[in-house]
């Protein structure tokens, strides 16, 4: 990530932005705690948001092909996932399991999870996230089947509305052999709750 520029107009401008919110929450952005954050601020945006400036497909297209035709399920679990929900800028956390079905060449299992970073370091909604991460990987690697499952903590109904802290969403999409094929279904399943022991 390029150090954060506070002279660059557009910075400028946006961290008058988040002077304006402070004001608007009651507190006074002058005062000595308050002087640097909204440089803190929109450097952390940043990093939060910093999926916008990747294309996904460029960590899928780098494969290998001698894998002694392998075409069983490929599963990378509990890949830690950190978004904001676009509707309240609110944080959600969680997990994210992405398998799929090779179909005569892999990728390199860190790029499955540069994949859901590049996705949930957007503005997101769990759902949308799901069926991206599912797309991408099913368009580049052209394979048998893909399964995404995240599940996740949104502080928006945590801490917010309904203050339900304890509750979880789980989303899914299965394509292909995953959708079709019910022993690749269970075996997925069973993988997962294998990592749990």
């Amino acid at each position: 990530m390029q150090d954060f520029d506070p002279t660059d107009p557009k910075n400028a401008a946006a961290m008058q932005h988040v002077r304006a919110l402070l004001e608007y929450i009651g507190d006074d952005p002058d005062r000595e705690g308050l002087q640097d954050t909204p440089k803190r601020v929109l450097a952390a945006f940043g990093e939060y948001f910093s999926g916008y400036l990747e294309d996904p497909r460029e960590h899928l297209e780098k494969t290998f092909e001698e894998v002694c035709g392998y075409d069983e399920v490929v599963l990378v679990s509990d890949i830690e996932v950190h978004s904001h929900c676009e509707h309240h800028l609110a944080p959600f956390v969680g997990k994210a399991h992405v398998a799929y079905i090779p179909n005569g060449r892999v990728v390199g299992l860190s790029k499955l999870a540069r994949v859901v970073d590049v996705y949930a370091k957007r503005l997101q909604v769990q759902e949308k996230l799901t069926m991206q991460i599912a797309h991408v990987i099913e368009e580049v690697l052209q394979p048998a089947g893909v399964a995404v499952i995240i599940q996740c903590r949104h502080f928006c109904m945590c801490y917010r509305g309904v203050k339900k802290a304890n509750s979880w969403t789980t989303t899914s999409k299965l394509t292909g052999a995953f959708l079709n094929n019910p022993s690749s279904r269970l075996e997925l399943f069973d993988l997962i709750a294998m990592n749990k022991d």
